[in-house]
């Protein structure tokens, strides 16, 4: 955790989600790059001639400053940087559901530059490109996630501490290395329920982030939603609303 600082100036930051807060307030949470996510009370934001009223989007890079010592703090400038237009249709909901990934598995001030970046490059790609064209930073996305919340299997070796064969199949579960499917007579038990078939080559691909085949998004995708799936048990509202109206559009699944 971050000592507590009195005053913080011109933080990068994104928006993961507003509240109402009394009367003409909001209660907003942001993830920043160098004291990670942060929550603050937006003094009048909803008033008409608040400054803050039309600054305070999500999906975009944001400056912000504030000041207070208690976990809440209070937000006394936000600049919007601008740079790429608000995600529209389908991209809406992969920002959504990047924002409800950060807000539910991070620690609040718990500092994750790495990750402010991958949030920075990832925000950038599902404004600025078609929907088909966002698995795989998505996929980027959430393996960062993982690996800076230090829960992401190594994905370099299996369970007996051999280099991943890109022409080998692997068993995966939560919590567990790969198993070579190549090398045992069956399944651990129970473990069908809960676990996935991977190729080596797609671990291997997501590993240096470099998913080019239909095949290895849709195996990158199984994994990854099998490890957040794990830690979120309760679900991801996101991707439940996205469910309810996706007869309405066609594309992408995360």
């Amino acid at each position: 955790m971050t000592t507590h600082n009195q005053r913080i100036n011109h933080q990068p930051a994104f928006l993961l989600s507003t509240s109402p807060w009394r009367e003409s307030s909001l209660l907003v949470e942001l993830f920043t790059r160098d004291h990670g996510r942060v929550a603050m009370i937006a003094r009048s934001a909803r008033k008409r001639q608040s400054e803050l009223r039309g600054v305070l989007v999500p999906f975009t890079p944001l400056l912000v400053s504030w000041f207070g010592s208690a976990e809440l703090k209070t937000l006394h400038r936000a600049e919007w940087l601008g740079g790429w237009p608000q995600p529209q249709g389908q991209a809406l909901f992969s920002g959504l559901y990047v924002n409800e990934l950060v807000q539910k598995l991070t620690a609040r001030e718990d500092p994750m530059p790495t990750l402010y970046t991958a949030l920075f490059e990832v925000m950038r790609s599902i404004s600025q490109t078609p929907v088909h064209h966002q698995w795989a930073p998505l996929r980027y996305f959430e393996w960062t996630l993982l690996h800076a919340l230090g829960i992401a299997p190594d994905i370099s070796q299996d369970g007996q501490g051999q280099a991943i064969d890109a022409d080998t199949q692997y068993w995966m579960r939560a919590e567990h290395p790969p198993i070579s499917l190549n090398t045992v007579a069956s399944l651990p038990p129970n473990s069908a329920e809960s676990g996935v078939a991977i190729h080596g080559e797609t671990l291997t691909a997501l590993n240096q982030h470099a998913l080019s085949s239909t095949r290895a998004q849709q195996q990158a995708l199984r994994l990854t939603r099998l490890l957040i799936d794990f830690r979120l048990p309760e679900g991801i509202h996101s991707r439940n609303i996205l469910k309810q109206i996706q007869s309405y559009y066609s594309g992408s699944d995360y």
